[in-house]
C-alpha cells in the first residue's frame, strides 16, 4: 500500500514503526477496570516522509478517538508546569504586543492558557475545544473570554483575531495541510500571528520516547516538517523554538502577503510540493540541513533503540517482581498508557499516580490500572517510582520526601542516560 504525506502530498511514505491493539484514547475518564479493560484499540504504523520529514500513523482512524467532556488532559495542577505556561503567556504577550487585542485559541483544552493570555494583557479571548468543561473556569468580571465547546473549523472563519494560538493540538489532526488551509483562509489578508507548539519528534527518535507515541497523536513533527507546512500553507515563518526543556517546539509566522509567491491555502503545494531545495534555501530560524539530518538519523535508529529499551524494562520489570518489590508510575495521562500498553504491564505495576484531582478514582484504558492521588502512597508505600515525564522528577521526588516516602526515583528516560537514584 501506497501513503500519501498528509504535509505535503507526496506519495510513498516508508513505515518504521509498528504498534496494534493499542487504546485509541489515553486521557479519558473511565469509571471501571472493565471499561478500561474492553476500551476500543486500533493500530499504529508510523510512516515516515523523506520529502517533507513529517511522520504519520498511516492506519490512523479519526471516528475512533474521542474528545468531549470525559477527555482530561491539563497539567495545570503541577506547580513545574504551571511555572512554564505563566512565563510562556508574559513572553508571547510582551514579544506580539498583546494588548487589548483579539485572541483566538484553536484546542484551549480547559481554558487555562487562553485566561493568561487574556489577564495578562487584557485581551478578548475565544476558545475552542469539544473537551472544554464550563464548570471547571469562570472568566474573572470585566474579562472577555468566551469558549466553544467544538472543532475549529470553517464555519468559524469569520471569528476576528490578531492572535491565533494552538498548543498540544495539531498532533492530534490527521489532515495536517487540510486543517492549516483552513486557518491560513479565515485569516486572510490580515496582519495577525499565529503561534502553533506540539511535541518535538527529533527527541522522541533520539531518545527513543515510545511513551510519547500513543494512537491520539497520529502526527509527528520536526522544525523542518513543521516549517515546510506553514510555507506551503501561505504562512511567512518567523522561527522555530524549543521548549520546556526540548519537549515541544513552537513554530510563530504570519500570513504571507499576496507578493510574496506563497499563495494562501497551499495553492503552490496542489503544484507540487516546494521543491528539493527548499530546506537548503531557507532562512528561517532554528530550521536547518543539520536538524533535518539529525532526525532522519534518529527515524533509522529508532527500531534497534526501541528493541533495546523495551528489553531494558523488561529485565526491571522481571527483576522488581523476583525481589518481591512494588512499583507504581507516576504520570495517569498519554504517557503512561503508552509505557504500560507496550510493555505489556499489568500485575507489575501496582497503580498510577497523578497530581490532577479530576483523574483520581478513574482507571487507565487498556489496562485498566487505578488512578490514585499522591497522598494514598502513604499507604501503599511503593518501593519503586517511575515517572512518566522526566521533566517533573524533582516536583515528584519533594512531593514523596514531603509524604515520608523515600522509594527508588525512576524516570521512563532510564535506559536512556537519565538515571534513578534513591
Amino acid at each position: 500500500m501506497i501513503c500519501t504525506c498528509p504535509n505535503c502530498g507526496s506519495p510513498g511514505m516508508q513505515i518504521f514503526h509498528r504498534a496494534v491493539n493499542v487504546p485509541t484514547n489515553s486521557c479519558i475518564l473511565l469509571e471501571t477496570r472493565a471499561e478500561a479493560l474492553a476500551y476500543p484499540r486500533g493500530d499504529i504504523a508510523l510512516g515516515f516522509c523523506d520529502v517533507c520529514s513529517f511522520v504519520s500513523n498511516t492506519a490512523f482512524d479519526p471516528t475512533l478517538t474521542e474528545y468531549s467532556g470525559r477527555y482530561e488532559e491539563t497539567q495545570g495542577f503541577s506547580p513545574t508546569f504551571q511555572r512554564f505556561h505563566h512565563d510562556l503567556a508574559e513572553r508571547l504577550i510582551a514579544r506580539f504586543e498583546l494588548n487589548g487585542k483579539d485572541i483566538l485559541e484553536i484546542g484551549c483544552g480547559k481554558g487555562e492558557f487562553l485566561l493568561l493570555l487574556c489577564q495578562g494583557g487584557r485581551n478578548r479571548g475565544l476558545g475552542f475545544d469539544p473537551s472544554y468543561r464550563f464548570d471547571r473556569h469562570s472568566a474573572a468580571p470585566g474579562e472577555n473570554v468566551r469558549f466553544v465547546k467544538d472543532f475549529y473549523s470553517e464555519k468559524y472563519a469569520d471569528m476576528p483575531a490578531d492572535f491565533v494560538c494552538c498548543k498540544m493540538t495539531l498532533e492530534h489532526i490527521g489532515a495536517t495541510a487540510e486543517f492549516l488551509g483552513v486557518v491560513r483562509r479565515a485569516l486572510g489578508e490580515t496582519p495577525a500571528k499565529v503561534f502553533f507548539m506540539i511535541p518535538d519528534t527529533t527527541r522522541i527518535m533520539k531518545d527513543c520516547a515510545f511513551e510519547d507515541i500513543y494512537y491520539e497523536h497520529c502526527s509527528y513533527f520536526s522544525p523542518g516538517s513543521l516549517a515546510y507546512l506553514f510555507l506551503s500553507q501561505g504562512f511567512r515563518p518567523l522561527g522555530v523554538d524549543t521548549e520546556f526543556d526540548g519537549q515541544y517546539i513552537a513554530i510563530t509566522a504570519n500570513p504571507a502577503s499576496a507578493d510574496s509567491g506563497v499563495r494562501p491555502g497551499g495553492a503552490d503545494r496542489q503544484g507540487g510540493p516546494l521543491g528539493d531545495d527548499w530546506l537548503r534555501d531557507s532562512s528561517i530560524p532554528g530550521v536547518s540541513t543539520v536538524s533535518a539530518e539529525r532526525f532522519a538519523s534518529g527515524i533509522d535508529s529508532f527500531p534497534s533503540a526501541f528493541a533495546r529499551k523495551l528489553n531494558y524494562w523488561r529485565e526491571r520489570m522481571a527483576d522488581n517482581r523476583k525481589r518481591g518489590r512494588k512499583a507504581v508510575i507516576w504520570g495517569s495521562g498519554s504517557k503512561g498508557v503508552a509505557f504500560l500498553t507496550t510493555l505489556g504491564l499489568g500485575e507489575e505495576i501496582a497503580c498510577a499516580v497523578d497530581i490532577n484531582p479530576h483523574r483520581h478514582g478513574y482507571f487507565m484504558p487498556g489496562t485498566g490500572h487505578r488512578i490514585v492521588g499522591p497522598e494514598t502512597l502513604r499507604e501503599l508505600r511503593p518501593d519503586q517510582v517511575i515517572v512518566m515525564n522526566p521533566i517533573y522528577r524533582d516536583e515528584i521526588g519533594e512531593q514523596l520526601r514531603g509524604l515520608g516516602l523515600e522509594p527508588e526515583l525512576l524516570t521512563v528516560a532510564e535506559s536512556f542516560g537519565d538515571r534513578g537514584r534513591r
